[in-house]
């Protein structure tokens, strides 16, 4: 029988499990494709989505509400309606089982990554009878970037499925083409956080957040220790690193102007050329879901994960305690390192969706020169780099 503690610790794991995946991820991909659409509206100076409201008219009411006044805001959840309804269409000539099986392992994959990204601090809960506070992180393993890499590139295996199984040219060619894409900047996406661990001298997401609160970020290192001559001197291989990691970034997702997988004016569609209904949207669930956790990557590794930016400053003005302290953090401080963790996380999607609709498309030769031509040497340099300069600007 599961001792008081181990069934609050289940409960907790549960919670933590529900929150993040249908309370924060899949809500933020519609979200994100709302914000997509409005951006891209603004940059090619169109209107954007402005119809779709809540449907109060099919009850007999004169107008439909439109959420906060805005129109078009529940445009994503219409479009997810019709993804359910629309009707299910399987090619005759399709290998079934694979064709089937290609969705799943896209999506999973992606979502779940997100088991071991640290979302805040601690939550104290100590006002409920709870002792101990519940660290916001689904799985605090000492091998989180690994494991994440581990398992996003089973990925692959979904796209090339869907190339394969539906026994059609352009999806064939589109899971080819998203292959040796994959695979190739798989390499220097790895390379390039090796100097991040060498730097931090573990693999613990959590902990890599807890050493950027109190020694600043390593992109902005403008407290604690962050303001030794070793931590500026190191800002070199680290913005290196930070330049490879979201470039190798857009390439796995296969976004703009790296989505030579799937550009329609060539392959149609690419390998979702012959998908439909629901197997379609766990495509397109999959790729929004892989940007949000790359997105969550990146702010952990780089822009401090959940730390408030500049909390030392503003203690002294704020008559509020915004660090980490392990144990005694407030229970208000546990949900603005949330809240922070999230809103990084928005503003680093927004840039991706500023991309796609501002630059243009690479041809695949470009695309594949890049990375086995610059980035797998850059960062195979900038590792050498940041390990002549910790020899000669040694950490404390």
């Amino acid at each position: 029988m599961l001792a008081t503690f181990d069934l609050i610790a289940l409960a907790a794991s549960v919670g933590k499990i529900v929150f993040l995946t249908f309370l924060v991820i899949l809500p933020l991909v519609s979200i994100a494709v709302y914000f997509e659409r409005r951006i891209s509206a603004v940059i090619q100076d169109r209107v954007g989505p402005n119809r779709v409201g809540v449907p109060l008219t099919l009850f007999g009411f004169k107008k439909d509400w439109q959420p906060f006044g805005i129109g078009g805001l529940a445009q994503a959840a219409a479009d997810g309606l019709k993804f359910i309804l629309k009707e299910d269409f399987v090619p005759k000539n399709v290998r079934t089982f694979y064709y089937w099986l290609a969705p799943c392992l896209t999506v999973v994959p992606a979502l779940l990554t997100c088991v071991v990204l640290p979302f805040g601090s601690e939550l104290n809960l100590s006002f409920l009878g709870l002792a101990e506070p519940i660290k916001l992180v689904i799985a605090d393993l000492s091998v989180g970037p690994l494991f994440t890499f581990a398992i996003a590139s089973i990925g692959v295996y979904g796209i090339v499925l869907a190339g394969w199984s539906s026994n059609s040219k352009y999806p064939f060619l589109g899971g080819v083409r998203a292959s040796a894409q994959m695979i190739s900047y798989e390499m220097s996406l790895g390379l390039s956080i090796i100097p991040v661990l060498m730097i931090f001298g573990e693999l613990n997401l959590t902990k890599m957040s807890a050493f950027q609160d109190a020694n600043g970020w390593l992109l902005l290192p403008f407290w604690g220790e962050g303001l030794t001559l070793s931590r500026w001197v190191l800002l070199i291989p680290i913005v290196i690193s930070f330049v490879i990691f979201t470039v190798s970034m857009f390439a796995e997702t296969n976004r703009l102007p790296f989505d030579l997988a799937e550009c329609e004016t060539e392959l149609v569609a690419g390998y979702h050329t012959e998908y439909s209904s629901m197997k379609f949207a766990l495509f397109f669930m999959g790729e929004y879901a892989a940007m949000i956790i790359g997105s969550g990557m990146a702010v952990t590794l780089f822009l401090g994960g959940w730390s408030i930016p500049f909390w030392p400053y503003l203690e002294k003005v704020i008559p509020l305690q915004l660090h980490y302290t392990p144990g005694t953090t407030p229970f208000y401080t546990g949900l603005l390192h949330m809240g922070t963790f999230f809103a990084k996380v928005f503003l680093f999607i927004v840039f991706f969706i500023v991309i796609r609709w501002t630059l243009p498309r690479f041809r695949f030769d470009q695309l594949m020169a890049l990375g086995w031509k610059v980035f797998f040497e850059l960062a195979l340099a900038n590792v050498f780099l940041t390990a002549v300069l910790m020899w000669w600007f040694p950490l404390k």
